[in-house]
């Protein structure tokens, strides 16, 4: 076991792995040396469950490379994080996500370490006061039409935090969690009352903001995409 307090999992894919070397190129660079990150690509033919190249800082997992394989892919990975790491917290982001500011994880980092009680879940809250179908398949096609969101409060997959007691939890609940569709509200709904009772709110849209490719034609000419 890897001594490991705080880890950063990007969720990426084989489709769009340059929008990991753009993340590599700008913003990854720049956050704490006390962090350590991976992007999490799923290999459904991978001969183990899991495998960690941390030369390329990526997370293979034994899961579908699709959209709909999402929480199977999340939950692969913390999985992975648990048997490999002596963690303290998992941080969970997307490939096409820009940080604004780095020195966010400072202020978050220490945030956690130092509140009582202690938080064990936070970022931008979405709170679901009645239950209703969801129309996230306007965006995502291969989604299911008929998808119920039930009542529940969970933190927006563009960036939320987990405590390891937390990870745990979800662990034992793994099998529900990959039968859902959306993550981050997977995650919300499943989570027991116990970890979500000191929610830390994150203003997430203030320091990530989607990607804008627009210098990629130049990073593509210079070689470095």
């Amino acid at each position: 076991m890897i001594e490991q307090a705080f880890i950063l999992l990007i969720m990426n894919c084989k489709k769009y792995q340059k929008k990991a070397k753009y993340q590599k190129l700008t913003w990854l660079p720049h956050i704490p040396t006390y962090i350590r990150y991976y992007h999490v690509i799923g290999e459904p033919e991978l001969d183990t469950s899991y495998k960690f190249d941390n030369e390329n800082r990526v997370l293979w997992v034994k899961v579908a490379d699709d959209y709909n394989s999402l929480p199977k892919k999340v939950m692969a990975s913390y999985q992975a994080i648990y048997e490999t790491f002596y963690f303290k917290y998992v941080f969970k982001t997307d490939d096409d996500q820009m940080l604004v500011n780095p020195k966010i994880f400072d202020t978050i980092v220490g945030l956690i370490s130092n509140k009582t009680p202690k938080s064990h879940y936070g970022g931008f809250i979405v709170d679901v006061s009645k239950p209703h179908l969801s129309e996230y398949y306007r965006i995502h096609p291969e989604l299911p039409k008929h998808l119920p969101i039930y009542v529940t409060k969970y933190c927006s997959g563009r960036f939320y935090f987990l405590s390891k007691p937390a990870v745990v939890d979800l662990l034992s609940k793994r099998e529900f969690i990959e039968r859902e569709y959306l993550e981050d509200y997977a995650i919300g709904f499943r989570l027991n009352e116990i970890y979500k009772k000191d929610i830390i709110p994150l203003a997430t849209n203030k320091f990530f903001t989607d990607i804008e490719f627009s210098d990629f034609p130049r990073l593509l000419e210079e070689g470095k995409i």
